[in-house]
C-alpha cells in the first residue's frame, strides 16, 4: 500500500478459463465483462490438514474459506502471543463474515454424485465456517458466521464488542473470508453493471463505473482493554466505537442511503463519546460506482463537515483500489488497513483518482483524497479514524478506531544478555526445519528488532 501498488491480476486458470466467459458485451448470455480480479497469489488448495486434524476424505468436501479461516485464525492467536492451549476452553467467542458458497456449487455442478458426502455438508455451510474454529481451538464463548453481504465482517466486529462489552465472551476472533472459485457471482455482477471492465476500482474518479472482485482472510483478536493491559497484551489500536443499521426506504433495494450511512455513522461515534471534528480519516466504503460514490461523500460531508477547515481537511480513500472489493471480507481489509496506517503512521496512497467526479460536491466541506503517501504522526492529540462498510442489501457498519498511545514501561535492560534461547515446536520434522527455515530470514531481514523479544514470544506463545 504504501508503494501505491495494484494487487488485481487477471482470472488464473485453475478458478475458471476467462476466455469461456468473457465477452465485452455484458449483455452476451453466460458472460463476464471484466478479465479481472484481486486474487491471492498463493493455490487456495495450499492447506496442512494433517496441521488441522482434517482427513483425506474430509478434505475433499471442505471449502477453502473453511480452510483459510483456520490457518488466520491461528496466525492471529500466533501474532497476539497466544497459542491454543492458553485459549482452549475459555469464554472466546467467533463472529466470522462470509457470503460465497462458491465451492460447494462447484462440487454441485461437476456431475459427479460422489462429492455428496457425509462431510458436503459441514464442508460447504456458512454456520460451520465459526462453528469449526470454536471446535478446533476448544472455544466455549458465542460463535456465528453472518452474511450481510458487503459489511458481513464489519457487522461481525460490531457484534463481537457488544460481547465483550456484555461480558458473554472474555475475548473474540472476528474476522471474514472470501473466495472466487466459480464465475457465477462474476456474471451476475456484471449484467447488474457493478464490474468495472478495466479492473480498476476508479474511487471518488469521474470515470468510477464499477469495482472489481477481490478475495481475501483477515481474523483479528479482541479484547476489553482492561484485560488486555492486565495480561500485558501488545494492542494494536481500540475499538472506540461501532453502529450497524439498514437503509429502511431507499430508491431500490441494491440503491445506497445517504442518510442511512449518514445515520450510522453519527451512531457509532456517538458510542465511542467522539466528536466528528477529531476523525482525520475515513477509510470510505468506495466501491467506484457513479452512484455510490456520490451518496457516501455527501453522508461524509453532513458527518464531518462542520468545524472543520481547510488545514485540517477530512482524508478520504479506500483500499479497494489496491486489491478489488473483498466482499464479506472488504471491512477487515479496511480495518487492517488503518490499524497499519496508525502504527506506521502514514496514510497510504489512494489509486487510480485522476478527475474528480463532478457529481461529488468537492466544495461543500474540507476533504482531501489520499492521493500520495500522508504522514500521520502520533501526538498529543488521539489520532482517529472511521471505517465503513455498506451492504448492497442495505445492512451498513461503521467503525470507530483509535491509536492506542499507553507507552509499556522500559523493561528492556532487563533482557540485554549476550546469548537468548530460542525455542520452536512443529508437529513434523519438515515443519519443524520450515519454522527455523523462517525465523532464520526474518531476524536475517529484520536485524532493528530486539532479539528477545523474538525469543519471548516464540517461547511462551508456541503450541
Amino acid at each position: 500500500m504504501h508503494k501505491g501498488m495494484n494487487a488485481v491480476k487477471e482470472v488464473p486458470k485453475n478458478r475458471w478459463d476467462i476466455e469461456d466467459y468473457y465477452d465485452p458485451d455484458k449483455d452476451a448470455p453466460g458472460k463476464m465483462n471484466t478479465r479481472w480480479g484481486g486474487f491471492l497469489d498463493e493455490p487456495i488448495d495450499n492447506f496442512d490438514a494433517y496441521f488441522f486434524g482434517i482427513s483425506p476424505t474430509e478434505l475433499v468436501t471442505l471449502d477453502p474459506q473453511q480452510r483459510l479461516l483456520l490457518e488466520v485464525a491461528w496466525e492471529a492467536l500466533e501474532n497476539a502471543n497466544l497459542s491454543p492451549g492458553k485459549v482452549a476452553g475459555s469464554s472466546t467467542g467467533v463472529f466470522i463474515g462470509m457470503m460465497s458458497l462458491d465451492y460447494g456449487s462447484r462440487l454441485l455442478q461437476s456431475g459427479n454424485p460422489s462429492n455428496i458426502d457425509a462431510y458436503f455438508g459441514t464442508g460447504n455451510t456458512v454456520g460451520l465456517a465459526a462453528g469449526r474454529l470454536s471446535y478446533f481451538l476448544k472455544l466455549t464463548g458465542p460463535s456465528f458466521a453472518l452474511d450481510t453481504a458487503c459489511s458481513s465482517s464489519l457487522v461481525a466486529l460490531h457484534l463481537a464488542c457488544q460481547s465483550l462489552r456484555r461480558k458473554e465472551c472474555d475475548m473474540a476472533l472476528t474476522g471474514g473470508v472470501n473466495l472466487m472459485i466459480a464465475p457465477e457471482i462474476t456474471i451476475s455482477f456484471s449484467k447488474a453493471n457493478l464490474m468495472a471492465a478495466d479492473g480498476r476500482s476508479k474511487t471518488f474518479d469521474a470515470a468510477a463505473d464499477g469495482y472489481v472482485r477481490g478475495e481475501g482472510c483477515g481474523v483479528v483478536v479482541l479484547r476489553r482493554l482492561s484485560d488486555a493491559l492486565v495480561n500485558g497484551d501488545n494492542i494494536l489500536a481500540l475499538v472506540r466505537g461501532s453502529a450497524v443499521n439498514h437503509d429502511g426506504p431507499s430508491g431500490g433495494l441494491t440503491v445506497p442511503s445517504g442518510p442511512a450511512q449518514e445515520r450510522v455513522i453519527r451512531q457509532a461515534l456517538a458510542s465511542g463519546k467522539v466528536e466528528p471534528s477529531e476523525v482525520d480519516y475515513i477509510e470510505a466504503h468506495g466501491t467506484g460506482t457513479s452512484l455510490g460514490d456520490p451518496i457516501e461523500v455527501g453522508a461524509l460531508g453532513a458527518v464531518f463537515g462542520k468545524d472543520r477547515s481547510q488545514e485540517h481537511p477530512l482524508i478520504i480513500g479506500s483500499v479497494k483500489t489496491n486489491m478489488g472489493h473483498l466482499e464479506a471480507a472488504a471491512g477487515m481489509a479496511s480495518l487492517l488497513k488503518v490499524v497499519l496506517s496508525l502504527r506506521n503512521e502514514e496514510i497510504p496512497p489512494h489509486l487510480h483518482f485522476k478527475t474528480p467526479n463532478p457529481h461529488i460536491a468537492w466544495n461543500d466541506f474540507p476533504v482531501k483524497v489520499a492521493t500520495e503517501a500522508i504522514p500521520w504522526q502520533s501526538g498529543d492529540k488521539a489520532r482517529i479514524a472511521g471505517i465503513s462498510a455498506f451492504s448492497f442489501g442495505g445492512t451498513n457498519a461503521h467503525i470507530v478506531i483509535e491509536d492506542f498511545r499507553m507507552k509499556p514501561a522500559d523493561s528492556q535492560s532487563a533482557f540485554k544478555r549476550p546469548l537468548h534461547l530460542l525455542t520452536l515446536s512443529a508437529k513434523t520434522e519438515e515443519a519443524l526445519k520450515q519454522s527455523a527455515e523462517r525465523y532464520a530470514g526474518y531476524m536475517a531481514e529484520h536485524t532493528d528488532e530486539d532479539i528477545w523479544d523474538i525469543c519471548f514470544s516464540a517461547n511462551t506463545g508456541r503450541s
